[in-house]
């Protein structure tokens, strides 16, 4: 069974007949034909039936069919990656916290471009279980992630830096000019979250243990409009510092005197069976170098 005789058979489900298929595949009729027969030999089955209105599959040319889509698509990507001399190259198809996407990667999104045009990068802002999820049932090849430094099953993860936090209010809120806040303070007012999902949430309120006598919480999935909230005095919000730096420079929201307990860094997972992948590789690489600079410029 080779790959030329799979393509072959292929071609002709595909175009519904032996004629349509040698054009397809610029060879002549009878070479599709000694290829099918070669094929239907060496698996001893009948794949096609020759009617007079055309020609219609078996039922073990119905079995064969995804089996030998599967290999034709193996076999083209094993030809490409030897080709390719590993260099990086593919798609890469990458979760991201909105906050990161926004205000860390475009620039490592920029490098990627430039350095290795061959990859092509797709990335899609979630909360960061659904995209570690996605990793590990191979939905995502990799995820950009913001939370807690600990094993992941199934997953290889790099951390790239550290991520402040900061309890941010607007400048009329009733706890904007206060010296000092209790825990009493944060959870009797309406929180609002940022990142509806993002880890670190979790993490706050467990620190504080929240309960059902609780403020409201408002949900918000776009970082924007979670400033936007909190600027107008709707609650306040614990946020990465790099998302409100501008806004905290210009007295748009004001820092609130309270740290939490608890430290949080952005991070870099994919699965482990993924590890030799070249893109994979130059994204891991890339993102430690850019990130880090980036981090250096703002200290």
């Amino acid at each position: 069974m080779e790959t030329r005789q799979l393509l072959a058979f292929t071609t002709v489900v595909q175009t519904g007949s032996f004629t349509k298929a040698a054009a397809t595949l610029n060879c002549s009729q009878p070479t599709i034909t000694t290829r099918i027969k070669a094929l239907e030999e060496a698996l001893g089955v009948v794949l096609f039936r020759r009617l007079p209105r055309g020609i219609q599959m078996t039922s073990a040319g119905v079995e064969l069919l995804p089996f030998a889509r599967n290999i034709i698509n193996l076999t083209e990507k094993a030809r490409k990656a030897i080709t390719m001399n590993g260099e990086p190259h593919g798609k890469l198809v990458i979760g991201s916290a909105q906050s990161l996407t926004d205000y860390r990667l475009l620039p490592l999104i920029e490098y990627m471009c430039w350095r290795y045009p061959s990859v092509q990068l797709s990335l899609h802002s979630r909360n960061a279980i659904n995209n570690l999820n996605s990793v590990r049932d191979g939905q995502l090849d990799c995820a950009f992630f913001i939370g807690a430094i600990e094993p992941r099953e199934g997953l290889e993860t790099t951390v790239l830096c550290p991520e402040p936090l900061v309890m941010v209010a607007g400048p009329n809120h009733m706890l904007a000019q206060r010296q000092s806040l209790t825990e009493d303070d944060i959870t009797s007012s309406t929180v609002i979250r940022a990142e509806n999902g993002a880890s670190y949430h979790e993490l706050f309120e467990q620190s504080l243990g929240y309960d059902d006598t609780r403020a409201p919480v408002l949900e918000l999935d776009s970082v924007d409009a979670a400033k936007r909230a909190v600027a107008s005095g709707l609650g306040i919000a614990l946020m990465p510092e790099v998302t409100v730096s501008a806004e905290l420079t210009d007295g748009r929201l004001v820092r609130l005197p309270w740290s939490p307990t608890f430290r949080v860094y952005t991070q870099f997972g994919w699965r482990q069976d993924n590890s030799t992948n070249p893109a994979v590789t130059a994204l891991v690489s890339a993102a430690a170098q850019v990130v880090s600079d980036q981090v250096a410029s703002l200290t």
